[in-house]
């Protein structure tokens, strides 16, 4: 088993991966747990395949188990879903000494970490991201929201998990389109931190390539992301760079809706977008834009949209949480494997989407 430990000031919490973890969760909650209610949250997508198999090892273990399952997509990430969680955990009787677990993808691991950070003032809770994308990216660092209609993640708080459990066998039973999802962020950890990782994914064949280096993928992601979270765990210095193509990507879901493009995707194409826009302005090395197009090419990821109403897209991104009063932070890139934070006035965002 491969383990990543995230030192924070004031808490300290393992990463573990390793093929076939989450068929034996119950030995590894006990270990880091001593009461005995466990509540699940998890979609109905990833209850289907991995709900019975979390619940039995947990009650081998000796663990009451109680489940919520909530409807997949972002939808789900909204504060009327957010208050029927809290009344299905108080019905279940939930208190501060009992263990949540966020059985899912981000949109799961966002709300039920939020809910588990707010219910009670603090309840304890563990990641077991099942998709790529929170593998790699969602379930580390403490992060966890619920969406506004107006944006997204705009209320949201810092409460890291007591241990995250990545078990890449579960990636098996992604789609395409939700493993393509969550290797835009793992090109996101290539462009902003690590060449050779993006140098990586340009040689990888296929997606079946892919997947037999998935291990070493994760390993690699999720320790950027540790080193970044614990220089700055609240987002006010270098945590921004991981925000690299997210400022455009998350204007691009909510304009339409949250059902045309995934988080991956939106995310891509913001990638793009912004360091096109760099190149010609002399800040980004020339043939950056080109690689990046070149590699969501590869994996069947968009990297532009047509026909976006501009007005609309600024307007969104004037409600985005890294606008400070008239100024907003940008992340651009020097070059490949090596991102910057270039903080602009709000006004002049038009000349970089």
């Amino acid at each position: 088993m491969n383990s990543i430990v995230v030192n924070l000031s004031h808490k300290t919490y393992p990463i573990y991966i390793k093929r076939g973890l989450i068929n034996e969760i119950g030995i590894e909650i006990a270990k880091i747990y001593t009461g005995k209610k466990v509540l699940i949250i998890t979609d109905e997508n990833v209850n289907k395949l991995y709900g019975k198999t979390v619940e039995i090892s947990l009650k081998i273990s000796g663990f009451n188990v109680d489940t919520i399952v909530l409807e997949p997509g972002e939808k789900s990430k909204s504060v009327d879903v957010l208050l029927n969680v809290y009344n299905d955990l108080l019905d279940f009787k939930v208190t501060r000494g009992d263990l949540i677990i966020a059985l899912g993808g981000g949109v799961v691991g966002d709300l039920a970490g939020f809910a588990a950070s707010t219910l009670l003032r603090g309840i304890p809770f563990v990641q077991i991201p099942t998709s790529l994308l929170a593998q790699v990216d969602s379930s580390i660092g403490g992060k966890v929201a619920v969406d506004l209609a107006r944006g997204k993640n705009l209320i949201g708080s810092f409460y890291h998990p007591q241990a995250v459990f990545i078990d890449p066998n579960v990636l098996k039973t992604l789609s395409k389109t939700f493993l393509h999802d969550g290797l835009a962020e793992v090109i996101k950890y290539g462009a902003i931190k690590d060449i050779d990782l993006f140098l990586k994914l340009e040689s990888l064949k296929d997606d079946d390539d892919v997947l037999a280096n998935i291990d070493n993928i994760i390993y690699q992601c999720c320790n950027i992301k540790k080193d970044i979270v614990e220089i700055d765990e609240k987002d006010t210095g270098d945590r921004m760079m991981l925000n690299f193509g997210h400022t455009l990507g998350h204007s691009i879901e909510k304009y339409f809706n949250y059902e045309k493009y995934t988080h991956g995707e939106a995310v891509g194409i913001g990638m793009y977008s912004i360091t096109r826009k760099s190149e010609e302005l002399g800040l980004t090395e020339v043939g950056s834009a080109e690689r990046i197009k070149k590699i969501l090419i590869k994996y069947n990821l968009p990297y532009e949209v047509l026909g976006l109403d501009r007005d609309k897209i600024l307007q969104a991104i004037s409600l985005d949480k890294k606008n400070d009063k008239d100024t907003i932070n940008i992340i651009l890139l020097k070059k490949l494997g090596n991102a910057f934070i270039k903080n602009i006035n709000s006004s002049l965002m038009n000349d970089y989407i």
